[in-house]
């Protein structure tokens, strides 16, 4: 959907025939529905970007004339290699051969490749129709202009590409919710504060503040700037990290006292999980308006 919103033609390949079918259906219907709403991105209508849309039967085809090839299948190291390795015997020297994981390492991904310096991680973050954000990771021998084209590519269908300098597990959007995640799971387990008491930390406190500036930014306007910000609080901050605990085990009795308090405000079963999903999609198509309103010039 983004692609064809950035007015590019897009073929769609899966092994299951079915799973093409179904994605061109839910494709109308949600650019339908964003229409509607006035959120289509782009400037062609849905119609116009429908027909940019396509599927095809065989993985050759798809790949045919391609300027861009994303690998989206799930997050298995074996299963992505073995794609990597059918796309390299047949693509040419021109195609970026980028993948989606969320933290696998390009160094495993691509080794051995023929077309490793076309390689690189454009990993996004979900749902990528609303939030922007998409993580560029690359090999050790990917080629710089394969980072600038993908960089480029990214902002002309809308998304807001960062790089990652070198690789590291979990990349960098992971490392920080992991980092989040760990702390919550301890204060939970310790406790300390009820699951849903500490989901409004961060969507009544941080969150707000986290939506437009990060933390590093946050840090700077909390002082007279970072320097006056390390002087006055770094003792502080070290005394309050070093009694954080180990990486968490994740335990099967925490996971069902968590699980108890969420199901309170969202039943785990499809129905409710998908109504609070198209909710949060909702709320974050609004922000997203929101903070292309008030973008500091």
């Amino acid at each position: 959907m983004l692609f064809a919103g950035g007015g590019f033609q897009v073929k769609l390949y899966d092994i299951e025939q079915q799973q093409i079918r179904n994605a061109l259906e839910n494709i109308r219907k949600e650019m339908k529905l964003l229409e509607q709403a006035g959120a289509l991105k782009g400037s062609l209508s849905a119609e116009e970007q429908l027909s940019l849309i396509s599927g095809c039967p065989n993985i050759q085809e798809a790949v045919e004339g391609a300027m861009h090839i994303q690998e989206c299948v799930p997050e298995d190291l074996e299963l992505k290699k073995k794609i990597f390795a059918q796309l390299d015997s047949i693509v040419d020297d021109r195609v970026i051969l980028s993948s989606s994981t969320s933290c696998l390492m390009p160094s495993k991904l691509f080794a051995g490749l023929v077309h490793v310096k076309q390689c690189i991680v454009a990993h996004p973050v979900n749902p990528p129709y609303y939030i922007p954000l998409v993580e560029l990771v690359p090999h050790p021998e990917t080629a710089p202009t394969t980072v600038d084209r993908t960089h480029a590519l990214m902002k002309k269908i809308g998304q807001c590409p960062m790089r990652v300098q070198k690789e590291v597990a979990g990349f960098v959007l992971n490392r920080l919710q992991y980092a989040v995640i760990s702390e919550a799971w301890r204060l939970v387990e310790e406790g300390i504060v009820s699951p849903s008491d500490l989901d409004l930390v961060m969507s009544e406190g941080l969150g707000m503040r986290y939506a437009f500036i990060g933390p590093l930014e946050t840090m700077h306007l909390n002082a007279e700037g970072m320097l006056s910000y390390c002087d006055r609080y770094s003792e502080g901050m070290k005394h309050v990290l070093k009694t954080f605990g180990p990486i968490p085990e994740f335990s099967r009795a925490t996971a069902e006292k968590v699980n108890q308090d969420m199901c309170v405000k969202v039943p785990d079963d499809p129905e409710h999980l998908a109504a609070r999903r198209q909710w949060r999609d909702e709320c974050l198509m609004r922000l997203a308006k929101l903070k292309s309103q008030v973008q500091p010039q």
